[in-house]
């Protein structure tokens, strides 16, 4: 593997190779997971809620479907004074402009997939492409995957070169880049990713695609949770952290909050720093809220 100098002080600036101790992530999470029960107060499920990145990803939605929820976003406060909107709607490229142009609350952001999703299978220069071309048509944030076969096969340089590129392409909207924790299979690789990915200028890094399983797990949190507070100490620099894939229900939803209010602390718990990628899960939020179900979204 050869790395242009930019590119290897990048890639020495922190502790990559790390190992865990048999059990030391799951002791860990453990305990954060019994302390999480505490936190099904009103004051974090508006968190969640706030938190929430609605999905609109289906290879089946329509322009129409795309109007619908940008609408139903729009008028939400409407429905549900004094509860905090969602962080943002994520759609593929093509439906930004939709959104873009139906959502009127400018609090809650577009977030477009780019870069070949959910594979990353594709040349670098669409992929530059595409996100230059989802920024155009209005997307505040792109979420990309990273390239998992270059990432296996060793080639960090690589995915350091494409993620920068597509950073660049990005402009002034926020780049998430995708570990799909199931891919990595180890919580070795998954610290490495989350290392390699923020060193080049991801401004969140996300757990999964949802579209391969397993999606987000408690245990990649705490790993992922963790790079990024190293990484801050190392560099002053705050990194955003997503959990994405499965999580449908409150409970879930605050084993969440409680990793990174344990590792990260409470300047972490706002939605410029902590996202949830789901749908169904606002609708369970807001049954959690109003103590009835709720079927909004």
């Amino acid at each position: 593997m050869t790395m242009t100098t930019s590119e290897n002080m990048k890639w020495l600036l922190g502790n990559i190779e790390k190992t865990f101790s048999p059990g030391e992530v799951e002791d860990s999470v453990n305990q954060i997971i019994m302390d999480s029960q505490a936190l099904n107060q009103k004051e974090y499920l508006k968190l969640v809620l706030s938190s929430i990145d609605l999905t609109i990803l289906n290879a089946t939605d329509t322009i129409n479907q795309a109007e619908e929820l940008a609408n139903k976003v729009t008028g939400f406060s409407k429905h549900f004074p004094g509860l905090p909107n969602v962080a943002a709607i994520c759609t593929y490229p093509n439906l930004t402009k939709t959104i873009r142009k139906n959502l009127l609350v400018p609090e809650v952001r577009v977030a477009a997939v780019a870069g070949g999703f959910p594979s990353s299978m594709t040349f670098i220069e669409v992929k530059e492409l595409e996100a230059k071309m989802a920024v155009k048509n209005g997307a505040d944030e792109i979420d990309i995957v990273i390239s998992l076969g270059e990432f296996l096969s060793g080639n960090y340089s690589g995915i350091i070169r494409e993620i920068d590129l597509v950073k660049t392409a990005c402009g002034k909207a926020s780049l998430k880049v995708i570990l799909e924790i199931g891919a990595l299979k180890s919580y070795e690789n998954i610290w490495k990713a989350s290392w390699l990915a923020m060193q080049t200028g991801a401004d969140f890094i996300k757990t999964s695609t949802g579209k391969q399983g397993p999606g987000a797990t408690p245990e990649a949190a705490w790993i992922m949770c963790n790079a990024i507070k190293e990484y801050y100490q190392k560099t002053s620099r705050k990194v955003g952290f997503k959990a994405a894939g499965g999580i449908s229900e409150t409970p879930e939803a605050l084993k969440y909050v409680a990793i990174v209010k344990e590792v990260l602390g409470d300047d972490w718990l706002n939605n410029r720093l902590f996202r949830i990628g789901a749908s169904r899960l606002a609708n369970n939020v807001l049954s959690s809220l109003k103590n009835k179900p709720v079927a909004f979204f």
